[in-house]
C-alpha cells in the first residue's frame, strides 16, 4: 500500500523514518523519493542483499540492518539515531519469500519444510511438526491459524511422523488434505501453514514487542503506520492503538472512569485503510491488507 503509506507518513526532506520490514524495498523507495531519510530493517538476508541499489542511489539517506523489527530500539540506541518522525511496520511474508520454493512458505510449490524468515534461526516448520507434542501442535494450529479441525490435523501429523518424519511442504499439505475435505478454491492446509509460519517466526510476539517500544521512539506528532494481513495481527494493532488513545479507562470494580495513564497517541482515523481498487488490480495479494495509523501526542 505505498500510496496510502506515503499519505499517512507524509515524508519530506529532514525527516527520518524507520521501515521496520524492508522486504522488497517498495515502501523505502517511495519514502526516499519524497526526500526522507530511511532506517530499514529486515530479518531476511535475501532482503538485505536486494537493498544495494537503494543504498547506491541514496548513500547519505539510507541505511539497512539485519535484525527483527522488534529489535529496532537497540539499533537506534547503538547507532545514536534520535527520535523518529515515522515508523512503518508491514507485517507478514514478502512476495519474494512466498514465491521462492526453497523457503518453504507456500503450498503452491514443493520445497523444504522451512518457513524461517531468518534462516539462521533454530526452529523451522519441520522441527515443529516432527518434534512438538500433539496437543501443542493442535493448540498452535487453532490459536494462530484459527483452524477448527486442529485436533484432527495434529493427530494425522503425529501418525505420519511416527513412520516418516516430514521434510517437504507437499508432504505436509497432502497429510492435512487427507483429513480435511476441500471446500471452495482454498487448499485445506492454508490455515495450518499460516499457523506454523507465525509460530516459527514468533510474528505476533515481535509485533507486540515492537508496538510497545514504538511511542518513546517517536517525536511529538510522529506517526506509526502498521500494515497487517490477517485478523490476529489487526486485532493486536487495533486494541493497542485504541488503548493508548483513550483519555479514560474503566473497570467494573471502579466507581467511575479514571484518566488513562498510558495515553500517548491520537488516531487520525479509527477505521483501518484498505487497498485501493487500482492496487488490488495490480497486486491481488494485497486484498487482505489493512493499514492503521496513530500519531504521538505533542505532550506525551
Amino acid at each position: 500500500m505505498p500510496d496510502e503509506v506515503v499519505a499517512a507518513l507524509a515524508p519530506r526532506p529532514g525527516m527520518t523514518i524507520l521501515d521496520g520490514t524492508f522486504g522488497g524495498g517498495g515502501h523505502s523507495a517511495r519514502l526516499l523519493a519524497a526526500g526522507a531519510s530511511v532506517i530499514a530493517i529486515d530479518r531476511d538476508k535475501d532482503a538485505i542483499a536486494q537493498a544495494a541499489p537503494l543504498h547506491a542511489a541514496f548513500p547519505d539517506r539510507f541505511r539497512i540492518f539485519h535484525a527483527r523489527f522488534d529489535q529496532f530500539p537497540e539499533i537506534l540506541q547503538r547507532e545514536a539515531i534520535g527520535p523518529l518522525h515515522g515508523i512503518l511496520l508491514d507485517i507478514g511474508v514478502s512476495s519474494h519469500q512466498f514465491d521462492d520454493a526453497s523457503r518453504g512458505f507456500s503450498i503452491r510449490f514443493n520445497g523444504p519444510l522451512d518457513m524461517r524468515m531468518d534462516q539462521s534461526d533454530a526452529i523451522s516448520a519441520a522441527s515443529i511438526v516432527n518434534s512438538w507434542p500433539e496437543s501443542e501442535i493442535a493448540d498452535t494450529l487453532y490459536r494462530l491459524g484459527e483452524e477448527h479441525a486442529s485436533r484432527r490435523i495434529a493427530a494425522a501429523i503425529v501418525r505420519h511422523r511416527d513412520s516418516q518424519p516430514f521434510s517437504s511442504t507437499t508432504e505436509l499439505a497432502d497429510v492435512i488434505a487427507s483429513v480435511i475435505p476441500k471446500k471452495g478454491a482454498q487448499h485445506p492446509a492454508v490455515k495450518s501453514f499460516q499457523a506454523l509460519r507465525i509460530a516459527v517466526n514468533d510474528e505476533l510476539g515481535c509485533l507486540q514487542r515492537a508496538l510497545a517500544a514504538a511511542p518513546p521512539c517517536l517525536l511529538p506528532n510522529g506517526r506509526i503506520a502498521v500494515i497487517t494481513f490477517h485478523s490476529l495481527e489487526d486485532r493486536i494493532v487495533k486494541l493497542w492503538m485504541r488503548h493508548l488513545s483513550e483519555t479514560e479507562t474503566d473497570r467494573p470494580e471502579w466507581p467511575a472512569p479514571r484518566p488513562n495513564p498510558d495515553l500517548c497517541l491520537s488516531l487520525p482515523s479509527r477505521r483501518a485503510i484498505s487497498p485501493s481498487p487500482a492496487e488490488l488490480a495490480a497486486n491481488p495479494r494485497a486484498r487482505s491488507a489493512r493499514l492503521r495509523v496513530a500519531e504521538r501526542l505533542p505532550s506525551a
